[in-house]
């Protein structure tokens, strides 16, 4: 007997963006003899320099209760330089919120702290900016800060500084919104050995979804009333601020709805986060039924089949009671662990353990059989059903062919199975696994040859171990809406919803064009009943800022990701790779279709023909798209590892392109298209907030919003500004956080092209 779900689904609506809050950590500002308040900088090499310091150690501990921070903070400053430095502290406030009962320690001795309203601390920054003749205080102008009076810190010598503060936290459509600012890139000699932050979450109303933008969290729930949200790096350079929401509701179901619409002459931009909660009295998940299907060919010898091996049994390990399982083991021959599925227990659980001891590699590849003989076992589609498919190799037994193959596994699939294929090392077919993903609800997981199986798939399994809601669907009606002005939701990701897990936090993203009052409608199946949950919405005619504007690149990158897709398993399309093209550069978002991005030998000219789709960037990244020929190999490997992560990505890059290239990682160097050299893409492309700057030459930085400027035949129309000069300052107190922020990236020597407010301005 199937147990019936029971519970409340979770959801909201946001659409945001970092742009337009404090993008920097305290500081400490050197107040020598000689008047001037020095920021450190990364530096190229690691001699001591007269004034100089490094953070060691950042800690921030934070207790919501309700809409209510009490936020301690501990950092710990090194002097690397050669001679001790006079400092004051200073904190940007996190936002224009309510801070009040503030106090500040160094090395446990207290020290009085004021607090400054904006317009003072404007003017104090200015004043810092005007000596040092450096833009990077930009950053925080507009908000308020506390300083502290000046004290000493020898060379070589470690100061930590203590602050605790308590913050009204900001809250629009029940969301409430803890901002700390972390972005410490700018400020810092060297990485931050340790950053750590614990957010515990008390609420008098149910917490439903809890989701940061920013970093990736973890989040432990104590009830339905309590959380803990942690985040931990080591050796980092913290590029952006910390950025938590969560909200709270009665009932079945908590909602709120906040929309970004940045232009009326364009769609606007939704996210919708849906987590399910389950009630106290019926936890218990939906039953399930999961194959398991290895390979075992003959390159699975060694450390494949022993990490492959532990992986079977992590999964075996964490069934539940109720589940029904087998396993499939495979190279030339197939061999079953039970003709059919078998339900969990103690004795069926050992069984299979004994089975996973007994395997070993040997012989060819014969994938085909293997997904023929776990599909027909998978039958009763009342139940979530589940294969995990591992291989590391290409088919070499039976069929062969992978058109036949994606097609035999559809015909075969009668249980709407999901699967989830892992793909093991740079021989695999990397296009056959995802073609299998995409025409059986599922998703495909490359591992590189130096990472562990087991790791893999077990944070995999975790996630999906237990359902709570099955063929969901999401839809949208609004208010006075006709179809002869068609679907008022379009470009939604994913395309299908699916399955939601409980403790998972669903993303979903879409455009809409039509605005106003909405009623949405959640419908699944929950224990063999058909559940829907209802709420109403609003969705924004016109946002006045970029406050809840990054959405708008999270959008993007699932996008490029599906456009990849669609290119990969259906083959070229040049509206689709002229919207590729258009969509990187503007974002900023690179692939190896568009690395020619990151070629600052190309002219203004190019990069304003690519941010159309047309010219030299078109031709380079038509000729680019025959690379997804690549089936197998580092090539193919990379290629549809870097697609499934822009598909399925849960939050934008703060600071960073994504670009993967050739079997490089993380997004840090790529090689260019027809050129001998690999770059750092940070040194080539600066994403800030929505806007993207690409470097000219040795020292022209461009934004996208002035491409189609050239400085030749154009220069009758651009305005020349001399930094720190009064038209500069002008130019400040009229521009936005994100123009400020976008003006203190600007080095010595370097220049800006540039349109604010409509008007070229070259920043020199």
């Amino acid at each position: 007997m199937k147990r019936q779900w029971v519970g409340s689904l979770s959801l909201f609506f946001v659409c945001s963006c970092l742009a337009g809050q404090v993008a920097a950590q305290g500081v400490l500002l050197v107040a020598n003899d000689d008047g001037r308040a020095v920021l450190p900088r990364p530096q190229p090499r690691p001699e001591p320099v007269p004034n100089s310091y490094k953070i060691r150690e950042l800690s921030v501990k934070a207790r919501i209760e309700d809409q209510v921070a009490q936020v301690q903070v501990a950092q710990s400053f090194v002097n690397t330089g050669s001679q001790q430095m006079e400092v004051q502290f200073v904190f940007p406030l996190p936002y224009d919120g309510a801070i009040d009962r503030l106090t500040l320690l160094v090395d446990g001795k207290e020290f009085p702290a004021r607090l400054l309203a904006a317009k003072e601390a404007r003017r104090i920054y200015e004043g810092y900016i005007r000596k040092n003749q450096d833009p990077a205080l930009l950053e925080w102008m507009g908000t308020g800060m506390f300083r502290t009076a000046v004290f000493p810190v020898p060379a070589g010598a470690e100061r930590k500084v203590t602050l605790r503060y308590n913050q009204l936290l900001r809250k629009d459509h029940d969301l409430t919104d803890f901002l700390f600012p972390l972005g410490t890139a700018k400020y810092t000699s060297g990485a931050v050995e340790k950053v750590e932050i614990e957010a515990s979450i008390h609420s008098s109303i149910e917490i439903k979804n809890i989701y940061s933008p920013t970093h990736p969290i973890t989040v432990e729930r104590g009830d339905d009333h309590r959380a803990m949200v942690t985040y931990t790096a080591k050796n980092q350079v913290p590029t952006s601020d910390f950025r938590l929401f969560f909200d709270v509701a009665a009932g079945k179901l908590g909602a709120g709805v906040i929309s970004f619409r940045p232009s009326e002459d364009e769609d606007g931009y939704f996210l919708l986060l849906a987590s399910p909660q389950i009630e106290k009295s019926d936890r218990d998940p939906l039953q399930k039924d999961v194959v398991c299907v290895v390979d075992c060919s003959g390159s699975m010898t060694g450390k494949k089949i022993e990490q492959a091996k532990e992986a079977l049994k992590f999964v075996i390990n964490n069934l539940r009671e109720g589940d029904r399982f087998n396993m499939v083991a495979y190279d030339s021959d197939v061999e079953s662990f039970q003709p059919e599925l078998q339900p969990y227990s103690d004795s069926t659980r050992h069984q299979a353990l004994g089975f996973i001891e007994g395997l070993y590699a040997g012989g060819g590849t014969n994938i085909d059989g293997a997904l023929t003989t776990a599909l027909g076992m998978l039958s009763d589609s009342s139940s979530p059903n589940f294969m995990i498919f591992l291989t590391d190799g290409l088919p070499t037994i039976g069929e062969t062919n992978e058109s036949k193959i994606v097609q035999n596994a559809g015909r075969n699939n009668q249980a709407k199975v999901r699967i989830i294929n892992f793909g093991v090392g740079y021989d695999v077919n990397s296009r056959l696994l995802d073609r299998i993903a995409r025409a059986n609800h599922g998703q495909s997981e490359y591992v590189r040859p130096d990472e562990d199986i087991e790791v893999h798939v077990s944070r995999l399994y975790t996630t999906i171990a237990a359902p709570a809601m099955t063929e969901v669907t999401v839809k949208f009606e609004f208010d006075d809406q006709r179809v002869e002005d068609g679907q008022p939701v379009t470009r939604v990701y994913p395309k299908e919803v699916g399955d939601l897990f409980q403790g998972e936090q669903f993303v979903l993203v879409g455009r809409y064009k039509k605005y106003g009052a909405a009623n949405i409608a959640i419908a699944g199946h929950a224990g063999g009943e058909q559940q829907k949950f209802e709420f109403s919405a609003t969705f924004t005619e016109h946002s006045g800022d970029q406050k809840y504007g990054f959405v708008e690149k999270l959008w993007a990158m699932r996008r490029i990701g599906e456009i990849i897709d669609e290119i990969d398993l259906n083959g070229k399309n040049d509206e689709l790779v002229k919207e590729l093209v258009a969509l990187s550069t503007r974002h900023g978002i690179l692939t190896p279709y568009t690395s020619y991005l990151a070629d600052d030998d190309a002219s203004a000219r190019d990069l304003a023909a690519a941010a159309i789709g047309g010219g030299r960037g078109r031709e380079k990244s038509l000729s680019l798209v025959d690379r997804l020929q690549e089936a197998n190999g580092i090539g193919g490997f990379s290629q549809r590892s870097l697609k499934n992560s822009l598909r399925r990505a849960n939050r934008p890059q703060a600071d960073s392109p994504v670009a993967e290239f050739g079997g490089s990682r993380g997004g840090a160097r790529l090689q260019i298209v027809g050129k001998d050299k690999s770059v750092d893409v940070q040194q080539i492309v600066r994403n800030i907030g929505n806007q993207t700057l690409y470097r000219r030459g040795d020292n022209l930085w461009i934004a996208t919003n002035a491409a189609d400027i050239d400085l030749e035949r154009d220069k009758e129309k651009i305005k020349t500004i001399e930094r720190f000069s009064d038209e500069w300052f002008e130019l400040v107190h009229g521009n936005t956080q994100v123009e400020n922020d976008i003006l203190a990236r600007q080095r010595d020597g370097e220049e800006l092209l540039m349109r604010f407010r409509g008007h070229a301005c070259l920043v020199k």
